[in-house]
Formats: structure tokens, C-alpha cells, sequence
């Protein structure tokens, strides 16, 4: 149990890293225009807490029943690591960097990513694979949204 936790909480971390080093640019994102159907502000980080939690007991499922990834295929491994960096670069792309088509592109591979690490899940624990499954459905949300907003503020001639 104590590896569950540990690994449950040093995952929940890393995930939630890039808010501390990219944080939202609130006046930035007052300033772009959204589509009507654009979520509140406050429900995102709500939404991204939830499901860096329902990540997090995915990934300790996994953890403690393959030996610490020992007996983990390597594609899972992998798949988690590139929709990890994906999942950071998001804050970086979106904020940091002000550009709304990279944004696009990694929301993109976060949900990509997001079905193959369902599928690599699977072998190890159905409900581990389940647990990510509002992750991807968020990510696909997230995805579309983030298109909606580059095009809505992308100008001619101009890439934002």
C-alpha cells in the first residue's frame, strides 16, 4: 500500500508541474476570443485536478502490478512518457509561448496519446484503463477547443 501512495502522489506531482512553471496567463486569456460554448476559467483547473488524480491511481494500478514497471511492457512506458511531455508542453506552448497552432497540435497528442495509453493499460487492469478514460474524453474536448480558439484568432498572413 505504501508504494501505491507513493507512487500515486509522486505522479499526481509531476503532472501538476507545469501549472507551477507555466502558469495561466489570465489577462492573455481574457484577451483571446473563445467560442460561446467555452468553459469557465475556474472549471479547468478543477477538470485538470480530477483528472490528474484519476491518472495518477491508473498509472499506481499499473505500478504495483507490474513490479514497478519491471514487468510492464515497454510500449506502456513510453506511451505514458510521451503523453506525460505532452501533457506539459500544453501550459508551455499555450502560455509561455503564446502560440495557439503548437497548443493545438499537442492538445492533439495528448489525446492521441491519451487512446494508446488506454489500450496499453488494458493488459494490467481494466480499471486502470477505465480511470482514463474521462481523461481522454476531456482531451478531445480540450483539443477541439484549443483548434476553436486558433482559428478564431489566427490572422491572415499571421501564424499565432
Amino acid at each position: 500500500m505504501f508504494t501505491f501512495i507513493v507512487t500515486f502522489l509522486i505522479t499526481y506531482a509531476l503532472f501538476s508541474i507545469s501549472g507551477v512553471l507555466f502558469p495561466v496567463d489570465p489577462a492573455y486569456y481574457t484577451e483571446l476570443r473563445k467560442p460561446s460554448w467555452n468553459p469557465p476559467a475556474k472549471l479547468f483547473g478543477i477538470v485538470w485536478s480530477v483528472l490528474y488524480a484519476l491518472i495518477s491511481l491508473s498509472v499506481a494500478i499499473v505500478y504495483t502490478k507490474t513490479d514497478g514497471f519491471q514487468e510492464a511492457a515497454y510500449s506502456y512506458t513510453v506511451i505514458l512518457f510521451i503523453n506525460y511531455l505532452a501533457n506539459q508542453a500544453f501550459s508551455f506552448f499555450q502560455f509561455k509561448l503564446k502560440n495557439l497552432r503548437l497548443a493545438y497540435l499537442d492538445s492533439f497528442l495528448v489525446a492521441l496519446t491519451t487512446c494508446l495509453l488506454i489500450y496499453a493499460t488494458l493488459p494490467y487492469s481494466k480499471l486502470a484503463a477505465w480511470l482514463l478514460v474521462p481523461y481522454l474524453l476531456w482531451s478531445c474536448f480540450a483539443t477541439f477547443l484549443a483548434w476553436t480558439i486558433y482559428q478564431l484568432n489566427k490572422e491572415p498572413n499571421h501564424s499565432v
